[in-house]
């Protein structure tokens, strides 16, 4: 396992540094009170970083963290002091992208809050026990997009892929019966 990439969290916080997301995968932060505690310290030593054009890298606590900012949001990604960056930053900038496509290039707490689901499903797929599964925004959005479609919506109403996946389930009940 100690070949593997892996990652300690996912954190997305408002530009008040409150706690919009987060997902950890390390036992680091054993209580809630830790973890609020790495989120305070995290936002503070970063929130007068200009890191809105590029990811930026930083240590905490023997920790690397790759973070961006966009709009009101903070996304932030936490690996043990030997992870490689490079790949720390592919998997923030996959959770990014995802995130963008899924909100419609609309990324800010307001549409955060309201699209909480697919925020969460988006982590679970990028990264699962720590593990990093994927990191192709692409595809984590299409994974997210097919786990939360709404069948029942008119077509006209559903994205493309939603759409699609609406008639592959109709397509395969009718040859079922």
């Amino acid at each position: 396992m100690d070949l593997c990439p892996s990652v300690k969290n996912i954190l997305l916080l408002d530009s008040e540094g409150k706690r919009i997301a987060a997902k950890y995968f390390s036992d680091d932060w054993p209580t809630n009170t830790a973890k609020e505690a790495f989120e305070k310290t995290v936002f503070t030593k970063t929130q007068k970083t200009n890191a809105r054009t590029e990811v930026e890298i930083a240590m905490f606590e023997n920790n690397v963290v790759v973070y961006k900012f966009v709009q009101d949001l903070h996304f932030y990604v936490t690996g043990g002091e030997d992870e490689n960056e490079v790949i720390l930053s592919t998997v923030l900038q996959g959770f990014f992208d995802a995130i963008d496509i899924l909100l419609r290039g609309n990324v800010e707490k307001k549409e955060a809050l309201e699209n909480l689901d697919l925020i969460l499903l988006c982590i679970d797929e990028i990264v699962d026990g720590g593990i990093i599964l994927e990191t192709d925004a692409t595809t984590i959005a299409g994974k997210v997009a097919s786990h939360s479609i709404d069948s029942g919506a008119p077509l006209s109403e559903q994205t493309l892929s939603q759409a699609i996946a609406t008639a592959r389930e109709h397509l395969t009940r009718s040859l079922l019966k």
